[in-house]
């Protein structure tokens, strides 16, 4: 069972095509040299030519491409586990002079199951004059197959990547601009247009400080997209625009608390992850039981995790993690940016607190913070 899970894992169809047409070009351009030799040069063939073709090549050509297919499989394995590329090359050197014996083992055995030979006219310093006749063509021949098979990784890789940076912008992009239309919705503008009526006779202060928010935040949404990669500090000067305007709406049954590491301010993180989690918490945190809602944002390290926290005393979820992703937009939306940019080493999850408070969310990603690392 192991071993199927190892080749499905592992094994590259494609890449076993591409080696077996190089060695098969190359034996095409042994055999005419070969032809060429005996025609035009009048040097004599030491083997038939039906018998260098079916039976030297076959064996050469089933050896060569069965070891390669191991070392292509064996090549990927090394690459995602990040093995250094001195260890690598030493592997390699190894592996080079290897494949010689093997094919002299594998001649060796083909002869004797046939009866060209028999045991005892084997001989060592004969099998070892063969393999040293044809040692560095080996080492060549090993290397440049080893040569297509890291490019073909390589070429590989940078088409992933690439896809999944297209993919990631895309997504970054459709963030911002859900984002921006969940703002700007009427009920959204109205209330805080209202609310700034409101504020100009009684606190004229307080009026300029929501319209300064307000175009700072919408400012930031429309103008600086193109970010994938932002400081938690700047991460936390957005969202606070954000978190002055939805004060100001829901006044004093609005609590928001900050617990966070001053430390991590320089650390580089996905840009606009905390605004859908703090909009999901109020969204769906109210109800008839629960009129005042606290939310508290916590940013701390936890091994070489930063983590970020955000719970509120607000209504309990009803459904499992899977499902609300299923459902809400900006969840689903974060989720899928932080698939791609991390492939399945971070952590996201919501779920309601043990002791039945409230809900928290919990998102834990790989420690990227230059100053600290």
């Amino acid at each position: 069972m192991k071993y199927f899970c190892f080749k499905r894992k592992y094994f590259d169809g494609k890449l076993i095509l591409l080696l077996m047409g190089f060695y098969s070009l190359f034996y095409v351009f042994y055999i005419a040299k070969v032809l060429y030799t005996k025609a035009f040069m009048g040097e004599n063939v030491k083997y038939a030519m039906t018998h260098l073709i079916f039976s030297d090549f076959l064996i050469d050509w089933l050896v060569v491409i069965g070891y390669m297919s191991l070392i292509a499989m064996s090549t990927k394995r090394l690459i995602i586990k990040k093995v250094s590329w001195s260890k690598i090359f030493i592997l390699h050197i190894f592996l080079s002079l290897t494949i010689g014996l093997v094919i002299r083992v594998m001649v060796n055995f083909q002869n004797l199951i046939t009866g060209v030979t028999n045991i005892w006219e084997l001989r060592i310093m004969e099998n070892l004059n063969n393999f040293m006749s044809v040692l560095d063509v080996n080492f060549l021949i090993y290397f440049a197959m080893v040569f297509i098979i890291y490019t073909y990784y390589f070429v590989n890789q940078v088409k992933k990547e690439e896809k999944r940076r297209g993919k990631l912008e895309t997504q970054l992009v459709n963030t911002r601009m859900k984002m921006l239309t969940s703002q700007l919705q009427p009920h959204f503008l109205f209330n805080t247009l209202n609310n700034i009526s409101g504020l100009i006779e009684i606190d004229p202060k307080s009026a300029r400080d929501t319209i300064a928010d307000l175009s700072d935040f919408l400012r930031e949404i429309l103008y600086n997209s193109d970010e994938k990669f932002i400081t938690l500090g700047k991460e936390l000067e957005v969202l606070k625009y954000y978190l002055n305007i939805v004060k100001m709406r829901f006044s004093d049954h609005l609590i928001i608390e900050e617990d966070i590491d001053p430390k991590l301010m320089p650390c580089l993180i996905p840009a606009i992850i905390l605004q859908p989690i703090i909009e999901n918490s109020i969204k769906y945190g109210y109800s008839y039981n629960h009129t005042k809602l606290t939310i508290k944002i916590s940013v701390y390290c936890e091994k070489r995790f930063i983590v970020f926290k955000v719970e509120n005393n607000g209504k309990l979820l009803t459904e499992n993690f899977s499902e609300l992703l299923t459902k809400g937009v900006g969840l689903s939306n974060l989720n899928e940016r932080l698939l791609n940019l991390y492939e399945k080493k971070h952590i996201l999850n919501m779920k309601n607190q043990p002791d039945g408070s409230g809900v928290e969310t919990i998102i834990k990603l790989p420690f990227n913070c230059p100053e600290q690392s």
